[in-house]
């Protein structure tokens, strides 16, 4: 899941420098009516812009993986930007090096030949200059377009930007519940400042199960988070219960790490409901899409009553009535009518556990 996700990424990277490229050749040249005296037709340099792209994109995505898988994502944002401008630029640079090298490999002394070559001819020319201030604009617009999907999630980013939520509309969703059990002693005994650290540990352990599941998250909430699907994407191979038991998996793995650090391996339960809401665009000076209705509310009653259950997660009755996997690794028991605090009628509860 992981190579396939960083697959999808390097095809975003490819197609945006490809595009970003085609923009630039066709400003720098299609204006002009002489072509370039190595562009025999404008065939060319569609070709240049694709070849481009193809380098500038592979540098971008390679950038992006040394930043996420390495110490440079605990560094404040500027600073992985200004990695991320250098790596590309380094990496552009020492491209046209190789490039101008073997083009001139049968040149006698040909290495003072480039030196002269790329100092006098390339790098102080007008238009290598014009191509350096384009691709740190490029470069600093996609890093901004990947910290707001990073923020508010890449679909609800897409939405926002196509006008989908601007009016509300309705939509069946699920919803599931994380929350972590006996949160505010650890925080008393951990203080402020540990206890954050611990809540980053943990949901950076989420991040890849959230993805591998095709969820988004809608709302963290200090020691909860809240996770969303559209309905039928939600219960396609009982992914609303994979994420809590492959989460419980991923910190049970990391167990010497919490331990070492805080003392103990934190525990969450879970919750899930399903339903119709009201999706739409609130704010003005910060704009998010919220979700209007009782589901929420509901799922948040179903969550609190874990401990009384003796549960380590619970799903109401409309979820459990939605699930047909034949080849299911859960169980679901039977915990009957459940009368929720603040609630007129008692709902059905199951409650969940690994086969």
């Amino acid at each position: 899941m992981r190579a396939r996700r960083q697959a999808k990424k390097l095809l975003f990277a490819i197609l945006a420098w490809a595009i970003a490229m085609a923009a630039f050749v066709f400003f720098r040249y299609a204006q002009s009516p002489d072509l370039p005296q190595w562009a025999v037709g404008s065939a060319d340099l569609a070709t240049l812009a694709i070849y481009m792209g193809i380098i500038f994109g592979s540098l971008h995505w390679m950038s992006n993986v040394i930043a996420d898988f390495s110490a440079i994502n605990r560094l404040p944002y500027m600073f992985s930007v200004i990695f991320k401008g250098l790596f590309l630029f380094l990496g552009a640079t020492t491209l046209a090096y190789m490039t101008q090298f073997l083009n001139m490999w049968a040149i006698e002394n040909h290495m003072s030949t480039l030196r002269q070559m790329l100092t006098t001819h390339i790098l102080y020319s007008p238009s290598f200059q014009a191509l350096i201030v384009y691709l740190v604009v490029v470069r600093v617009g996609l890093a901004f377009v990947e910290q707001m999907a990073l923020l508010v999630g890449p679909r609800i980013l897409l939405n926002i930007g196509l006008g989908k939520y601007h009016k509300p509309r309705y939509e069946q969703r699920l919803f599931l519940y994380l929350d972590m059990v006996a949160s505010t002693t650890h925080a008393e005994s951990l203080g402020d400042y540990r206890f954050s650290r611990l809540i980053q540990d943990s949901f950076s352990l989420l991040s890849d199960t959230v993805t591998n599941n095709e969820a988004e998250i809608y709302r963290y909430m200090g020691d909860a988070v809240l996770i969303h699907w559209p309905l039928e994407e939600g219960i396609v191979h009982d992914r609303c219960m994979n994420i809590y038991f492959e989460f419980s998996q991923q910190l049970n793995w990391q167990r010497h790490y919490f331990e070492k650090h805080y003392g103990f391996v934190p525990k969450f339960k879970a919750a899930a409901h399903c339903g119709q809401v009201v999706a739409a665009v609130v704010g003005v000076q910060k704009q998010e899409i919220s979700f209007f209705s009782d589901v929420i509310n509901t799922l948040a009653r179903l969550q609190d009553q874990c401990n009384p259950l003796g549960q380590r997660m619970l799903i109401s009755g409309a979820l459990a009535g939605r699930l047909d996997n034949p080849n299911t690794a859960y169980h679901l028991s039977n915990l009957g009518p459940v009368k929720l605090k603040g609630k007129q009628h008692s709902i059905e509860v199951f409650g969940v556990s690994p086969l």
